[in-house]
């Protein structure tokens, strides 16, 4: 995305602006995207979501990103997430560019030029810890027959290529929904424990007897969360809050690729060796 859509004409000033405040550098919570939602403010579909990776606030524009965004949460080996990452040093990289037409991304009115930017920038860390970066453009799949966004694409795919970093296009066709709204469900739930009325202590004994409440019930799951509500005299929803919670920091497993079934009885739910040997009861941080 380039800030052709923002609310303000785009100035030489306001690059200036942008570099000044930081936009485009910096690393895990550190990192300012070059875009936020707050250049969007009539924009429908934005989101601002707190990152379980970088332990800031990602700033994304579609479901697809907001979507993706969550499927790489989910994702162990990802350490970093860089959303609207800018191209700033595009000259320095790339040489071959006579043929690009960067006219096609320049305000109208003050002749400057768009900052073009990658929809995520995303750092990897492998079994042996080493790290490697791949990046990511987001497009409607609908986008991709129309020439001014082939000219984008082409164009970070030649920065990409000059650093020597895996690059790739991902669409709407490509994200498996399911999988991301059920991540969606519980991404909350990993931190939020105060917004439920809990302390960091009792989520900690509370997890504990809900595993143990879970391994034994052959109630469903949700009348089985609704009973340890009660019985624990706890308010409404701090059972499920605890299922949530339980599978946001994988402790208890079920197919994320299907939607998640609250009607199947609770022992069926795969408890993971981890919890079973009494492991971290809550994702502290």
């Amino acid at each position: 995305m380039n800030i052709g859509k923002c609310n303000t004409d785009w100035t030489e000033e306001k690059y200036k602006k942008f570099i000044k405040e930081g936009r485009g550098q910096g690393e895990g919570k550190a990192y300012k995207p070059w875009l936020t939602v707050q250049d969007f403010p009539s924009k429908g579909r934005c989101h601002r979501i707190f990152g379980w990776k970088t332990g800031r606030i990602h700033h994304l524009f579609t479901d697809s990103e907001a979507r993706f965004f969550y499927l790489l949460e989910w994702e162990d080996s990802v350490i970093d997430i860089r959303e609207h990452f800018p191209l700033l040093d595009y000259e320095d990289w790339v040489q071959n560019r006579e043929d690009l037409r960067f006219d096609l991304f320049t305000d109208k009115k003050s002749g400057t030029n768009y900052v073009i930017s990658t929809s995520f920038l995303i750092t990897v860390k492998d079994r042996d810890d080493n790290l490697k970066y791949v990046a990511r453009s987001l497009k409607a799949a609908s986008e991709l027959e129309k020439r001014i966004s082939l000219e984008r694409l082409e164009i970070e795919r030649r920065y990409w290529e000059a650093r020597g970093i895996d690059w790739g296009i991902v669409t709407n066709k490509d994200i498996p929904v399911i999988k991301a709204k059920n991540i969606e469900w519980i991404h909350s739930a990993r931190y939020a424990y105060a917004d439920a009325g809990l302390s960091e202590g009792d989520l900690a004994e509370l997890v504990e007897a809900f595993l143990l409440r879970l391994s034994q019930s052959s109630e469903s799951i949700r009348k089985t969360a609704l009973l340890f509500d009660k019985d624990y005299v706890l308010a409404p929803g701090t059972g499920m809050f605890l299922f949530r919670h339980l599978l946001a920091v994988k402790r208890i497993n079920v197919n994320m690729d299907e939607p998640i079934d609250l009607t199947r009885p609770a022992y069926s739910v795969d408890i993971t060796d981890a919890a079973r040997k009494g492991g971290k009861a809550y994702a502290g941080g």
